[in-house]
């Protein structure tokens, strides 16, 4: 009985030193970005396709305004409230401080500056599949933003939410680099893959997520109640989605449907955001959708 005990411990601590070393926040080693440089124009394209404005700009922000990221949003889930964090480029409160790689480890590891586990309300594993060029040509954009010195408020979240340390775990689980879509895709339906699955981290809301706050893989985008716990996010996968591609397009750019209705919710600041990109991309997008696989 005593060697079993002895045994149990064992393992015990052999686990819990795989657990604390598996956890761990992960960064990018210091040469990934070698021989990247940034291009303002690409990162503008980079900025409105993330969705950055629609979080980190002021609810009530118009024109210019949209480009002040001042944070302060307050995200409600069934974990808790997040709070949107400053990144204009104040060296204090925002990230002017950050260097292309801080953002490439915050985009794509989930990991902060300070070495700690960001939350995945900022929707890192999406941005994981998000090219290292395009995080580099998005820092060079975002450097040239108007300043907000508004200070960051903390996430007001119960134990054990709380515990940072926890979502090593999480992201073992629920973060991967592979597509949801296969790769029999023409080259628009690719960049519409690229867009959706990545960048626009479409994922993040119309997929419906597990206990633990995971999205469930097996029904991508086939709806999902919304965060907030008012009403549901819908279905857009070929069982719901029957509007045509054009028709597609029109709504990314418009914001009207085929049944002369108008856009609304927060999918008011996706559609302003993809109204900024070029008409090739939207139909790209538009593309994509057609290859999901449909999901009641």
């Amino acid at each position: 009985m005593r060697r079993i005990l002895v045994w149990l411990v064992v393992l015990g601590v052999v686990g819990l030193a795989a657990f604390w070393f598996i956890t761990q926040p992960k960064t990018h080693p210091e040469s990934a970005l070698a021989g990247l440089t940034g291009d303002a124009t690409r990162g503008e394209a980079v900025f409105w396709a993330g969705g950055c404005a629609s979080c980190h700009a002021d609810e009530k922000a118009t024109g210019e305004a949209k480009l002040i990221l001042s944070g302060g949003r307050r995200l409600a889930s069934p974990f808790g409230d997040f709070i949107v964090p400053n990144i204009s480029p104040d060296p204090a409160e925002g990230i002017g401080g950050w260097s292309a790689l801080d953002l490439a480890n915050a985009m794509q590891l989930g990991t902060s500056p300070d070495g700690e586990h960001y939350y995945p309300a900022f929707p890192f594993s999406s941005y994981a599949k998000a090219s290292l060029q395009d995080v580099v040509d998005l820092k060079t954009f975002l450097d040239t933003l108007p300043v907000s010195d508004r200070k960051n408020q903390p996430h007001e979240l119960g134990f054990p939410f709380n515990i940072r340390l926890s979502l090593g775990g999480w992201k073992l689980l629920f973060t991967s680099k592979d597509w949801v879509v296969g790769d029999d895709l023409t080259p628009a339906e690719t960049r519409g893959r690229y867009l959706a699955e990545a960048l626009a981290h479409c994922g993040e809301c119309h997929t419906p997520r597990n206990p633990l706050g995971g999205p469930t893989r097996s029904r991508w985008l086939a709806g999902a109640p919304d965060p907030s716990g008012k009403g549901t996010i819908p279905n857009i996968t070929p069982a719901k989605m029957t509007w045509s591609e054009a028709q597609l397009v029109e709504y990314f750019t418009s914001g009207f449907t085929p049944e002369f209705d108008s856009v609304g919710g927060h999918m008011a600041y996706v559609v302003d955001n993809l109204a900024h990109l070029p008409e090739s991309d939207r139909a790209a997008i538009a593309a994509y959708l057609k290859k999901v696989p449909a999901s009641e």
